[in-house]
């Protein structure tokens, strides 16, 4: 898996899944996911549009701007004439400015319909240095989870303006991501427009929460069937913000999962002891969907298990914490709590 596809959080699991199975993929099964493989409850498909949602009143730059580096350089950008932002989160930020006109490149976890037919700068998972300098880059965006080091590093060494932003591991993070892209790229006005959109729709989705005396306990799993990689999240997957604001409980965090993955065992799965299941959408169908799920140790045994209750989200968006975070969390609670407003973002 790319480390900077899930944010720093799958950054641990992915070394973990690494060295577990020796894999230098991701071990990922194609096709959409969110399906039970035989009968019973099938999970409804939470898979977020494939589009983007641009602001329509975005400004063109106000370039050269000199902008601190999430690696300690201060970049100074004098055109975001081509722009190529190395991870799927930070091409969506880019698109809904309303600056994807100028995106010249993708990395390969930019899966939205707008996107779709730009050149990919990645081999596998990795960012390749050749590829991007091939598309005469005027400015790179990258985040602290990107890597190889050295194809960073051969970009910058080439000339080209770099900016780093910090991963996104919580909601917390949604303004923080928006405020370092449109500050890097000269659209600070449609930066604070397009924080002020997104947050008013993630209240929007808070407000349907139900109240409830007892929160539903979510575990996340990430899983990755043909690598035999499976995961159960603690404190530090990145899932917990999304699950807090749906008004559930991460069971592994509250288990005392206090890292970012663990292997999944039964032990470890009776004690979180969950409602129900969060996983990524492709991650799904790469165990036999539902049924192939429930034959991982431990799995069946669980209350969520039992009932077969397994929230499925696409892989794309789960943990971007960008602008389509109301997108996400409304899927979450439609799929928790059967909320009509809520479901299949």
């Amino acid at each position: 898996m790319l480390r900077n596809r899930l944010a720093a959080a799958l950054a641990g699991a992915l070394a973990l899944a690494l060295a577990a199975t020796g894999c230098g993929g991701s071990g990922g099964a194609g096709g959409s996911g969110g399906t039970d493989g035989g009968s019973g409850r099938t999970p409804s498909s939470a898979a977020a549009p494939d589009r983007v949602e641009p602001l329509t009143d975005a400004a063109a730059p106000v370039l050269p701007v000199t902008v601190p580096s999430a690696d300690g350089a201060r970049t100074t950008v004098a055109s975001a004439d081509r722009i190529v932002p190395l991870t799927g989160s930070l091409n969506e930020i880019v698109f809904t400015l309303g600056l994807g006109g100028r995106v010249v490149g993708r990395d390969i976890t930019a899966t939205f319909e707008q996107a779709a037919k730009l050149p990919v700068v990645t081999r596998g998972h990795d960012v390749s240095a050749e590829s991007v300098l091939s598309l005469k880059p005027s400015v790179v965006l990258a985040d602290t989870t990107t890597g190889p080091v050295e194809a960073v590093e051969q970009i910058r060494d080439a000339g080209v303006p770099l900016v780093v932003v910090p991963p996104a591991k919580s909601l917390a993070d949604v303004d923080r991501r928006i405020d370092a892209v449109a500050g890097a790229l000269g659209v600070a006005t449609a930066g604070a427009a397009l924080k002020r959109r997104t947050g008013e729709r993630i209240d929007a989705v808070r407000g349907r929460v139900p109240e409830h005396a007892d929160r539903p306990r979510v575990a996340f799993l990430y899983l990755r069937g043909s690598a035999s990689v499976y995961l159960l999240g603690g404190r530090d997957s990145g899932a917990g913000s999304l699950l807090e604001a749906a008004g559930a409980v991460d069971a592994g965090a509250e288990s005392g999962l206090s890292g970012d993955f663990t292997p999944i065992t039964s032990e470890a799965l009776v004690k979180a002891a969950p409602d129900a299941l969060l996983v990524m959408s492709e991650g799904l169908a790469s165990v036999g969907g539902v049924d192939g799920l429930l034959k991982i140790p431990g799995v069946a045994e669980t209350p969520a298990g039992q009932d077969r209750r397994v929230v499925s989200v696409d892989d794309g968006v789960l943990l971007n914490y960008g602008p389509r975070t109301d997108q996400v969390l409304s899927s979450l609670v439609g799929q928790l709590y059967g909320d009509p407003d809520g479901g299949g973002a």
